[in-house]
């Protein structure tokens, strides 16, 4: 009797830690996992919801291949991350270093940028339509009082993707202002007092010693910031449909078009995968080459 009721505590403990991360595996399983082997199964397939699934091979990746929309989709969204990427980086930073200051209000000013980034952005980007609109937007408006063109700033072909990457990049500046504020403040003051003795200037002072003290930060937010470009859809959703001329047609509103416009899921899956792979691979390459800089 000892000896069973010693062999079944054993095992109870040993069953316990299993027990406790049971929770977590089945919601990779259900949430990650499934959908991914799914989403693979369906790149060989053509299915519309409706009718059952019928096996294609790799015509799905032939077409993707040969689809010049979606390289274009894939272009429009590389040309909002050539102004997004840098422009968050120089903003964030800019105002993390005002923020580090002893300043009036500053508790007040820290949530005033992160309010945008706790708001929805359905709601942001319909106040940034109203703004931009060409004949009724606030800001052409204003220009008009000054005696200034109107500017199509979505309705011009050359410039809505651009409007979309500043309005983008207002949306979630107030996060990673946090990210460079705990960044900065992680920064030890000696450095900068012995700078001070030998007499560098602020420039100095920041490109010497800020800037490669905070660059675990920087790369941190290049990389969410690339993440998150590669992942531009309401912004062009709403704004423009993806329009004008499919100038800001961004690739993950062409693979939900596909998949809940067109109905092609088998097609929307393969060009799903693709476009994660890719993202992947960018990733990856900022990594090597942020530290081949370090």
């Amino acid at each position: 009797m000892a000896r069973g009721k010693f062999r079944f505590r054993f095992t109870g403990k040993k069953m316990l830690p299993y027990l406790l991360v049971s929770p977590y595996l089945l919601f990779v399983i259900v949430f990650v996992l499934f959908p991914v082997f799914f989403c693979f199964f369906l790149t060989f397939n053509k299915w519309n919801i409706i009718s059952p699934m019928h096996f294609i091979g790799l015509r799905n990746y032939s077409r993707l291949w040969h689809d010049r929309l979606f390289w274009k989709a894939i272009g429009n969204t590389l040309k909002f991350l050539l102004l997004h990427i840098p422009l968050q980086i120089v903003a964030s930073l800019s105002l993390a270093a005002l923020l580090n200051r002893k300043i009036r209000g500053l508790s007040f000013f820290r949530v005033s940028f992160f309010i945008p980034v706790i708001v929805s952005g359905v709601v942001v980007t319909i106040l940034w339509q109203q703004m931009l609109g060409y004949d009724a937007g606030l800001l052409n408006r204003l220009l008009g009082k000054l005696g200034i063109r109107q500017i199509g700033w979505l309705v011009n072909p050359d410039l809505a993707i651009y409007s979309i990457a500043v309005m983008a990049t207002w949306k979630n500046m107030g996060l990673y202002v946090i990210l460079f504020l705990i960044g900065l403040q992680t920064v030890p003051t000696q450095y900068y007092e012995a700078a001070k003795l030998e007499g560098a200037t602020r420039w100095q002072q920041f490109y010497h010693i800020t800037l490669p003290m905070i660059n675990p930060t920087i790369f941190m937010v290049v990389i969410l910031s690339t993440i998150g470009g590669f992942s531009l859809f309401i912004e062009p959703y709403i704004m423009t449909g993806g329009g004008p001329l499919n100038q800001t047609l961004s690739a993950v509103l062409y693979i939900y078009k596909q998949a809940f416009q067109y109905y092609n899921m088998g097609y929307s899956a393969t060009l799903g995968f693709f476009y994660a792979l890719m993202i992947m691979t960018v990733v990856l390459l900022q990594k090597k080459l942020i530290e081949k800089e370090n």
